[in-house]
């Protein structure tokens, strides 16, 4: 594929950096006569060429433009992001790259199979990776299929700012219902006139609050929390959990919703990822892909493994770190 390739000469020249480096270092500074002599000749005038027919580089017969050079390193700064050489040490860099390439056809290794194999993979890639750019472009949503979805899932963009406090009973040297309900209520008092809460904690490993208003969109909140969030007036508490451990509480401090404007790009993303699965899905069936399963199916379970077998491969720790992260909420 293109981008790998595009690696690939990026590893390449950042590689020969180095020898680069060491060869310049062996070149001696021009003495002062012959920087006198060499500044005492102006160097002839150059015509003006247009880019698409300068040449710039040279090896064997392959000659490089000023433009195929300029869009070499327009390809590799979009890729790698800004060249940390200069544009002296790419070109030898990338002369010496085209001059191994002579010699490895010259010597026929292009036709070994080991280079064949991978000629082939590369070029495989590089057609998938072109095909599936056209399909993203071919499947992004429209604006109007964007204001749409947004419509149909406004409630899913509901904001709440709150406050949250939570009380252990039973750290350190415990807390009765009583004394965990009035430091809650004094908690509240302080939030209320504008004081600092923290004050009034004396052991911190039995409370943990919130200094300053979270904000949580819908789904981001545990089930327990989110329904009253969500239900109750502004600036009003609710009781999450009371019982012989802790005593959460939670305040609404401000409900809104974000708006289309700031959901777009969201919105888009989600839609053009579904409508690239269902393309790719009826390319599959359109292609004929077909697996043999007895080949690809998971290996039987060892004596002493798991007796659950994966059906369907390992988790995705995408969604177990995001099952955690709402946990932890």
């Amino acid at each position: 594929m293109q981008c790998r390739r595009v690696r690939v000469l990026r590893y390449f020249l950042l590689s020969c950096s180095l020898t680069v480096a060491a060869y310049a270092q062996q070149v001696s500074t021009p003495n002062s006569s012959t920087s006198s002599s060499a500044a005492s000749t102006a160097a002839p005038a150059q015509s003006v060429v247009p880019p698409s027919e300068r040449v710039v580089l040279k090896v064997g017969n392959v000659r490089v433009t000023q433009a195929e050079f300029e869009s070499l390193i327009s390809t590799l700064e979009a890729q790698q992001g800004p060249a940390d050489l200069s544009r002296q040490a790419i070109g030898e860099n990338y002369a010496s790259l085209l001059m191994l390439a002579q010699q490895a056809v010259a010597h026929h290794l292009d036709s070994t199979p080991d280079v064949v194999r991978q000629l082939a993979i590369d070029r495989n890639q590089i057609l998938s990776n072109a095909e599936f750019a056209s399909l993203k472009v071919q499947v992004k949503p429209t604006a109007e299929e964007i204001s749409a979805y947004y419509s149909a899932h406004v409630d899913d963009y509901d904001v709440v700012l709150v406050r949250r406090i939570f009380i252990w009973k039973k750290i350190g040297q415990g807390t009765s219902s009583a004394d965990a309900h009035a430091l809650a209520d004094a908690i509240r008092q302080a939030y209320a006139s504008g004081g600092d809460p923290r004050k009034l904690i004396h052991d911190p490993n039995s409370v943990v609050l919130d200094a300053e208003p979270l904000s949580f969109q819908r789904g981001e909140l545990p089930e327990k929390m989110a329904k009253p969030a969500f239900t109750i007036k502004q600036g009003e508490w609710a009781v999450i959990d009371d019982n012989a451990e802790t005593l959460v509480l939670l305040q609404l401090v401000e409900r809104s919703r974000r708006d289309l404007k700031e959901m777009s790009p969201f919105i888009e993303k989600k839609l053009q990822g579904e409508k690239l699965k269902a393309e790719l899905d009826s390319l599959k069936k359109q292609s004929g892909v077909w697996l043999d399963q007895g080949y690809f199916a998971p290996a039987p379970p060892t004596p002493g493994s798991s007796s659950q077998p994966q059906t369907s491969g390992p988790p995705n720790p995408v969604h177990k770190e995001k099952d955690e992260d709402k946990r932890q909420n």
